[in-house]
């Protein structure tokens, strides 16, 4: 994740360079349960409205979160599928919390009614992201249900009306671009903390949609966008934070914009970058999913590390003879193409290498979603 507020930030106030993050343990995305009320076109896990076999019970997922705990994850997240149908998501939720993590819950907002939103504000939950694919028509279409933007935005309304960390998730597509501008002025008007564009990685129902992954220069204009919408809200004194995801060369772009920008500055910036270190998939970030399979990150269902009925996560993720977690570790990675020749990869790590394996034929090749010019990247 790019926390470009953060970056923003370093431009006025600059804090020192430390070493590159290395936290206690990795934040953990958690795919709680698999069923979802909705099939939206870029899903990652495929879910459905259906129940799905074998899914972990609650005692079972109670003892993950003790290993967790044990293990100093600093960082919970809840997801699904749609975590709201999971009968037991606010007794694992306390659980976490009385554990002192981080809980975030990643929903679709359509589940979230008046009495919903008691719940979820009497669980305290750190962070609450609702996912809007841009306004009504594009969001709907996105969803493939007709009112579900009417019902995420009511669920979104009601939580910034109740003082909870809520925020809107973004997914850039082509076919939803246009509806950027739009929707940045709706989080505004409606006084949401927080932004999120998420970048389409290839997974679920994402890789059958991969054509419609924002082309080269749609990314770039929609990152310019962003960075220029933060700047103009920091300059106002806005709290509101905007972060990236799932393209890790958001850090470098934002390089070069500082350098056309704020050239006095782009040195500190850049040191700051190189201290973000880019791609933490495998390092900082890992999935467990609802049958308990551990994960580099949450695309990589295709690829297991472990299981935890079989052994700790803790145990899964220390293991030193698991060659892709170790490889993964490698900083900067040993990687192929445009990557291996790119100055700017022990910045942004190589990015998704998901993407690099659907797009290249290989997890250690170079990254089609990368939408640097080959001049920018020159060393």
């Amino acid at each position: 994740m790019f926390r470009l507020s953060a970056f923003i930030d370093e431009l006025f106030s600059p804090t020192p360079v430390g070493p590159r993050r290395r936290p206690p343990g990795p934040v953990v995305i958690w795919n709680l349960i698999r069923r979802c009320n909705l099939a939206c076109e870029h899903c990652y896990s495929l879910s459905a409205d259906a129940d799905f076999a074998g899914e972990l019970g609650t005692a079972e997922a109670l003892a993950v979160i003790d290993d967790l705990a044990r293990f100093r994850v600093p960082a919970l997240i809840l997801s699904g599928g749609e975590p709201l149908l999971r009968p037991d998501l606010f007794t694992l939720a306390a659980h976490a919390k009385a554990q002192g993590m981080y809980v975030a819950l990643s929903t679709n907002g359509t589940l979230i009614d008046e009495a919903m939103l008691d719940r979820i504000a009497a669980a305290e939950f750190d962070y609450v992201g609702i996912s809007l694919d841009g306004l009504e028509a594009t969001h709907d279409r996105f969803r493939r249900h007709v009112g579900a933007f009417a019902a995420s935005a009511r669920a979104v309304r009601g939580a910034v009306a109740r003082g909870l960390k809520v925020g809107v998730r973004f997914t850039l597509t082509e076919g939803n671009a246009a509806d950027l501008v739009p929707l940045l002025d709706w989080v505004r008007a409606e006084n949401v903390p927080r932004f999120y564009l998420s970048h389409l990685n290839y997974a679920g129902r994402g890789r059958k949609n991969r054509a419609q992954d924002a082309a080269v220069q749609t990314a770039r204009w929609a990152l310019e966008t962003l960075f220029e919408r933060c700047l103009q809200e920091w300059q106002e004194g806005g709290k509101r934070e905007y972060t990236t995801g799932n393209q890790d060369a958001d850090g470098a772009f934002f390089l070069l914009w500082v350098r056309r920008r704020f050239p006095e500055r782009a040195a500190h910036i850049e040191a700051k970058l190189r201290q973000w270190g880019g791609n933490a998939s495998g390092v900082n970030i890992a999935n467990i999913d609802n049958l308990g399979k551990v994960h580099p990150d949450t695309m990589w269902w295709h690829l297991r590390l472990g299981d935890v009925r079989e052994r700790p996560f803790s145990a899964i993720w220390s293991d030193p003879e698991d060659m892709l977690l170790a490889r993964l570790r490698e900083h900067p990675r040993r990687l192929e193409g445009r990557c291996a020749r790119c100055r700017f990869l022990d910045l942004c790590n190589g990015s998704s290498r998901v993407r690099a394996k659907i797009g290249a034929g290989s997890p250690w090749g170079e990254d089609p979603g990368c939408y640097l010019y080959d001049e920018e990247i020159a060393a």
